[in-house]
Formats: C-alpha cells, sequence, structure tokens
C-alpha cells in the first residue's frame, strides 16, 4: 500500500540517532528528556508541589518518563489524549555478583531480561550500558559503545547435529559473556566501569547494567526502503511519540492535554513503580488534574473523555513463514501504522477505538494496516490492557509491523517511523 504521505527520511535518520543513542532505557529517558527541553518542557519533581501553569512539563523515574502539555484554555475537566509505550527492549543484564569466569576465561554473569530471542545474541560485538548509583544515591549512566563482550557459539565440530536438530541453549550455561583470559577477581567489572565513567569504585554501591550490541542502525535493501536496528521494540514508539508531543504543541486551540507515557519493564510484565501496571501514570494525571484546582468530579469527567494510544511494535508477515500468520490479514513494511486487535483483550481495541485510530490517519494522509493472530498460536500483549483496566481509560493497541521482533537486531520499513509519527501527531491534535 503506497503512502499519500510524502516520506521524511530525516525522521527515519534522526531515529536511527535516538537507538544508538539509547542501549538502555536510562538512556532512552535521558535522551527523551533533552528533546523535551529544547521544545520548551521543564521537568518537575514528583517530591515538589505543582502548580496550574501551562506549558509542556516532565517527570522522570528510573527508566520511565511521562510528558504533557497544559494548553491555554484547558480546565481541571480537560481530558488528556496519551500516546503509551516503554522504553525497555528484552537483553542480558547483568547479575549482583558479576564476576565469574571458566577454563581460563574471563566471562560476566548475566540474567536473561524479558523474551529474548537467545541465538541473536551469539557472536556479536557487545558492548555494556545502563546506571551506576553511588553511595550518595545519585545516579551515573554507562555507554561502554565498542567491542567489550561476546557470547561465543559452539564450533559446528563439536556439535555436527545443529543444522539438522536445531541449535538447543541451557539459558544459565550457554549465554555467558567473555570478556578477556585470566582468572575472575571480585571487583573487576565494577572497577572497569567506574574507570570508565571517572568515579571511585568504592563510591558505587548499585547497578543496573545490561549489554548491547555496538552494530549502529542502518538502511538496508536495494532501495534502502528498510531499516535494520536495535532496540526498535519498542523506542521505535518512544521516538515517534517525542515527535509527535513537540509538533502537536505547536498547534492553535489544542482540545485535548496531550501526554507522552513512556514506561520501563513492559517486557517482562509491567508490574513495578516505572511499568504500566504501576501508579506513575494515574497519580501524574490525577496531579495535574488538582493542581489546576480540580476536583475528584473533575478527574472523573477528564478520565471519561480520555483516550490512549498504546504504540508498540507488531509482527510483519514473514515471507518464510506465512502459515504462522492470519491468512486474511498481513502487515507490511511500508505500509503504514498497524491496528492491533484481539477480542479477547490482549489488545485493548474495539470497534469505537479503530474509529479513533481510522479518523487520525486519515487527518495524516496516511495509510494503515490491520493485525490480527493466527487462531492457532498464542498473542502478545501491551501496555494497551493494563492501562484501559488500571485507568478506566479507552485504549487502542497500534504500532509498525517488523520482522525479528525480540531479536538484538530488528526489522522494519523506513517509511513506517515517519507514518506512525504523522499519526500520532494528529491524534493528538484532535
Amino acid at each position: 500500500m503506497s503512502s499519500a504521505h510524502r516520506f521524511d527520511r530525516g525522521h527515519t535518520d534522526d531515529l536511527m540517532t535516538f537507538l544508538a543513542a539509547s542501549p538502555s532505557p536510562y538512556h532512552a529517558v535521558a535522551n527523551t528528556a533533552e528533546r523535551l527541553e529544547k521544545a520548551g518542557f521543564r521537568q518537575v519533581a514528583e517530591t515538589d508541589a505543582w502548580d496550574a501553569s501551562t506549558g509542556g512539563k516532565y517527570v522522570t523515574r528510573g527508566g520511565a518518563i511521562i510528558a504533557w502539555y497544559v494548553p491555554e484554555g484547558a480546565t481541571p475537566a480537560s481530558p488528556f489524549r496519551i500516546i503509551g509505550a516503554h522504553t525497555d527492549s528484552p537483553n542480558l543484564r547483568v547479575k549482583p555478583l558479576p564476576d565469574t569466569g571458566s577454563a581460563g576465561w574471563r566471562q560476566v554473569a548475566v540474567e536473561l531480561y524479558g523474551g529474548t530471542l537467545l541465538n541473536t545474541w551469539l557472536d556479536r560485538d557487545l558492548g555494556l550500558s545502563g546506571r551506576v548509583t553511588l553511595r550518595d544515591g545519585s545516579h551515573h549512566l554507562v555507554n561502554v559503545d565498542r567491542p567489550l563482550l561476546r557470547v561465543p557459539q559452539l564450533a559446528i565440530h563439536l556439535d555436527r547435529g545443529v543444522n539438522q536438530d536445531g541449535l538447543k541453549l541451557d539459558k544459565q550455561k550457554h549465554m555467558t559473556p567473555i570478556w578477556g583470559l585470566g582468572e575472575p577477581n571480585e571487583g573487576d567489572l565494577i572497577n572497569f566501569v567506574a574507570q570508565e565513567i571517572s568515579v571511585p569504585a568504592h563510591d558505587i554501591t548499585g547497578w543496573d547494567l545490561m549489554v548491547h550490541s555496538v552494530e549502529p542502525p542502518a538502511y538496508l535493501g536495494r532501495d534502502e526502503e528498510l531499516l535494520a536496528g536495535p532496540r526498535m521494540d519498542n523506542l521505535l514508539s518512544v521516538h515517534a511519540g517525542v515527535a509527535a508531543l513537540t509538533a502537536a504543541i505547536t498547534s492553535e486551540g489544542l482540545p485535548y492535554i496531550p501526554v507522552l507515557a513512556a514506561f520501563d519493564h513492559e517486557e517482562n510484565g509491567s508490574q513495578s513503580d516505572t511499568g504500566a501496571e504501576g501508579p506513575l501514570l494515574g497519580n501524574v494525571l490525577e496531579r495535574s488534574v488538582f493542581a489546576r484546582g480540580g476536583t475528584y468530579e473533575d478527574k472523573a469527567r477528564a478520565f471519561a473523555g480520555t483516550i490512549c494510544l498504546s504504540s508498540d511494535t507488531g509482527h510483519a508477515v514473514h515471507p518464510n513463514y506465512t502459515e504462522r500468520h492470519e491468512p486474511g490479514h498481513h502487515p507490511v513494511p511500508n505500509g503504514g501504522p498497524i491496528l492491533k486487535v484481539n477480542v479477547n483483550q490482549r489488545y485493548a481495541t474495539d470497534g469505537s477505538g479503530r474509529a479513533v485510530f481510522a479518523a487520525a490517519c486519515e487527518r495524516a494522509g496516511v495509510p494503515w494496516q490491520h493485525f490480527v493472530s493466527n487462531n492457532a498460536m498464542p498473542c502478545g500483549t501491551t501496555i494497551g490492557p493494563i492501562t484501559a483496566a488500571r485507568h478506566g481509560i479507552a485504549t487502542v493497541d497500534i504500532g509498525v509491523a517488523c520482522l525479528s521482533m525480540h531479536s538484538a537486531r530488528e526489522l522494519c520499513g523506513a517509511e513506517d517511523p515517519y507514518l506512525l509519527a504523522s499519526a500520532l501527531t494528529a491524534f493528538l491534535e484532535g
């Protein structure tokens, strides 16, 4: 399906920059905050009293960020229009006692985070990223963006049946990266990290570290109509959400309060203080109402008129496994954003939500597609049903169709990120 909307390659170029600069949820939040600041937003602390001032504001907590814009003329009962996304991706995360090794190799002990596609982490050059916490409670970002670690696959000579019987990986034994030779020493990894960020090692008392592929995003294909890169599930949606929010606030007479909510921990169930099932979004929305002099009645009215687009990647039809897809619904790259439907509420979309999404796409002049799972295959889920159930907010699940979801390196159409951002902008503008 061709797009009626002119493709802006600059948006996809900027997405590639955002992906490369955001190897962890904490970096994604920092980079999102920086873009919001440039657009005139200001950070507010959860521990401070909030005022009734208009303009753009945001709060951060760990790997989550929520931003909103109060236009002139907004009342306490003004409804919200929310873009929901998440900052985390499946990967390998450093254990509390990381220094390990065997047979003369120094290794780093890791735990598997989310639904990791294990084989995609084999034989890749891996960096180290995340954050450390110092004794005084301050956080410091870590980004060792060069080849540092590697999870080596067993040679075919020692696994003769691998191509016939399939690769079998033990999550505990086979996924431990190597990073040097010699005997492991307690404190080696954290001492290394301390040197990289120029802080005393003895001041580091906590860490949230993970590995990432250092291969940068790239256009792919004869005509470069595809985009390959890491963490597109779901930083693609975070990036599109930031672009949409900062574009929408330039519109006159916004009838809604536009919101971007990018959560952490979606890949393992959203049950955390920074996940979609936590109280963060509800607290922010309620405090925004009350700061403008609202009452419980105003909050109830605002929530009743609120709509959330939960934006996350979905499955494009795979040319080598077409039988795994629903035969009547084949989303394709560069066909525009997808509307996700599951009648068992693994996605929150209903007919009313479809109408809202269709209207936004029509206003933006972008095509859109349907996604439904094959009845014989289990259906994934998103923050959409959680948001709808926790807050009583009408929610619609959408996204961009991609291949290799949960791989260390995913693939989508190069036009689709811009088409998604355009639809999200139209949605926020109302």
